[in-house]
């Protein structure tokens, strides 16, 4: 392998995993590995395997950060909700105790 088709692995890996940063480019960034794998599997399909192996699990990573992101906003947005709704149910205590 040459250092000139390293590098343009480099890149092609590097456009890949750009493309994972949104799930909704997933299957975009799955296409760009796929050249990838092949290209690299006909030179060394060891090392091809082997990250292929990797791309899964990164892949399975950055699903599963999503996810939790994604939970993680719900349960935010849900105590910002009771935080908001306590505070109106003090308030409204206060001005019924001001009434009596």
């Amino acid at each position: 392998m040459t250092n000139s088709t390293s590098n343009a692995y480099k890149i092609a890996l590097k456009s890949a995993i750009a493309l994972t940063q949104d799930l909704k480019t997933h299957p975009d960034a799955n296409e760009h590995f796929e050249e990838l794998y092949q290209e690299l599997a006909n030179e060394n399909e060891q090392m091809a395997d082997l990250l292929k192996l990797l791309w899964d699990d990164y892949i399975a990573a950055q699903r599963s950060a999503a996810f939790w992101q994604g939970m993680s906003d719900a349960e935010k947005g849900l105590a910002d909700q009771v935080t908001q709704s306590n505070l109106q149910l003090q308030r409204n205590y206060m001005r019924l105790m001001q009434e009596q």
